[in-house]
């Protein structure tokens, strides 16, 4: 027989000759494998549990927003009529649910900021002359609805009101567009475009007032405007002329004296205006203009949201002075929680204020709409 030659041997196969006897298993094997199937079976058992033994991640359950506007609720605008629609602004309700506590803003009452240039239809009431402000059926007040939200909390305020808004219409956009969105706004009942410029402010995030022309000391020489009240006149001939303005806009929280300092001095002629404010829900903000105001009182009797201002901040037309008067806002809110200050769209009265309150905020001044420090009977 030729020599075993390794090349002719079939793949695989040792050069030794082939083993005729069985493997032995040894315990250890035995050990080896039973360790191996406890480890998978175990494994599986862990996988399968409905929970692990780690502590299970936080599931948070995510819901839709409610609906904040409805369009099918749109009341189309008067024929010709260059207004904003109507549309009722849906409240979001508070969630709660397997006995979660829900926390709440209470300064955040007011309209979303995202569709404050609407109307609330609710808090509408149409007449000859416009839609006038009035509560809702369910008590609601444009003083509530209308009113910008602020944090609430208790350090030192500052509201600042500019008005005049509507008269000029260059001035009234550059205050729109440089003023920071935490200044009242006040639009002079006679001005023009007055429904464009309300939605704009609005749209900013700037809660508004109107002005309404009080009859002055020195009347007619010096005439506040259209349809002035007047203390001659009969309160009829005063609650027309009071709700002609009221009926210039919507989306505002209460009415602002333009001049007055003699109307607002008679309670026969004031005592009405009052009556008529309340049964709408709205602010009276007094300018701080004449000491002899019966306006605190008849509010406090009425039932109607005040404010007064302590100062006027432009009475000089100086940037200089009026930051004097900012500043010296500034003290009296440190010294008694807040201060009221008022102006009018000036261009160097808006580029002050524009410039002040970026330094008065990051010294811990919260600057707030007029609703935020008003008194109100409603709320003790």
């Amino acid at each position: 027989m030729p020599p075993d030659n390794p090349l002719d041997r079939p793949l695989g196969q040792s050069i030794g000759p082939r083993p005729t006897g069985r493997r032995r298993i040894s315990r250890g094997d035995v050990l080896l494998a039973f360790a191996g199937i406890l480890l998978f079976v175990s494994s599986g058992a862990i996988a399968l549990r409905e929970r692990p033994f780690r502590n299970p991640a936080p599931v948070a359950t995510l819901q839709p927003p409610a609906a904040t506007a409805s369009a099918a609720e749109a009341a189309p605008a008067k024929p010709g009529g260059d207004g904003p629609h109507i549309i009722k602004v849906a409240p979001e309700a508070p969630r709660s649910g397997n006995n979660a506590v829900v926390v709440r803003d209470p300064s955040a009452i007011g309209q979303n900021l995202r569709v404050a240039h609407l109307p609330d239809r609710a808090l509408i009431e149409e007449s000859e002359t416009g839609p006038l402000p009035i509560r809702a059926a369910d008590g609601r007040r444009p003083f509530d609805v209308y009113a910008r939200p602020w944090s609430g909390a208790r350090g030192a305020r500052v509201a600042i009101v500019v008005g005049g808004l509507g008269v000029s219409q260059t001035g009234t956009q550059d205050a729109i567009r440089k003023l920071p969105p935490e200044v009242t706004l006040a639009f002079a009942s006679g001005g023009n475009s007055l429904g464009r410029w309300m939605q704009a402010a609005r749209q900013k995030g700037h809660e508004i007032v109107m002005q309404v022309p009080l009859e002055p000391y020195d009347y007619p020489n010096v005439d506040p405007g259209r349809n002035t009240l007047t203390v001659a006149a009969d309160s009829q001939e005063n609650l027309a002329a009071l709700r002609w303005a009221l009926s210039r806009i919507t989306n505002y929280t209460g009415i602002m004296n333009y001049m007055g300092a003699r109307f607002s001095a008679d309670p026969q002629a004031m005592a009405p205006i009052m009556d008529e404010l309340a049964k709408r829900g709205l602010l009276y903000l007094d300018d701080g203009s004449s000491a002899r105001s019966v306006a605190p009182e008849l509010a406090s009797r009425a039932g109607v949201p005040f404010a007064v201002g302590d100062t006027a901040i432009d009475s000089v037309r100086d940037r200089g002075e009026i930051l004097k008067k900012l500043d010296e806002l500034e003290r009296i809110a440190r010294a008694k929680g807040f201060a009221i200050g008022t102006g009018a769209a000036f261009d160097v009265t808006v580029d002050a204020v524009a410039s002040w309150v970026q330094g008065a905020t990051k010294r811990g001044i919260e600057i707030v709409p007029v609703s935020a420090v008003a008194s109100d009977p409603e709320r003790g």
